[in-house]
């Protein structure tokens, strides 16, 4: 069996990293700059399917678009860039949980620099008040985050099995 020392180097660090943000993921990540774009990007791309679905685009579209990559190279047999990016997937879903956790209080800066509090449209409390979930929100969430601390979990475990060869 032979260790492919980067490979190896890598998958502890990142695991270290992410295993941080599921810790504390109100802290926040360098990835939260990258999310943000594409957030807003899915509503415009799920406007055409209705009101409800454009409010949804955007915390779907985040985890839709590394979900691809993650596709993308499993598809390609790139296993390993393939679990790499599903701690994207996980650190995605961890943002979510942190948009979807205020959906009661909305405390929460948002893109306008209000909080829904302040009179900022809360993409959360709207889709919890929908659904008839608003006084779920703290299970609701804490799927969104079980979700993503899970796929992080696996994506450091994958990495570092897939850090090992068999020749």
């Amino acid at each position: 069996m032979q260790i492919n020392y980067p490979k190896l180097i890598f998958a502890v660090l990142a695991s270290i990293y992410f295993f941080l943000i599921a810790y504390a993921p109100a802290q926040g990540s360098f990835l939260d700059i990258v999310d943000l774009p594409i957030h807003e990007t899915g509503h415009l791309l799920f406007r055409p399917f209705g009101e409800f679905m454009m409010v949804a685009g955007g915390s779907l579209f985040q985890i839709i678009i590394p979900a691809v990559f993650v596709g993308y190279f499993w598809w390609n047999e790139k296993y390993y860039s393939a679990v790499i990016v599903l701690f994207w997937v996980g650190q995605s879903l961890l943002n979510v949980f942190i948009y979807a956790a205020d959906a009661v209080v909305m405390q929460i800066v948002l893109l306008g620099g209000l909080t829904g509090s302040e009179g900022s449209f809360h993409d959360w409390n709207y889709l919890l008040t929908e659904t008839g979930l608003i006084n779920s929100t703290k299970t609701v969430a804490g799927l969104i985050r079980l979700l993503g601390t899970l796929c992080i979990i696996t994506a450091s475990v994958l990495a570092v099995k897939l850090s090992f060869s068999k020749d």
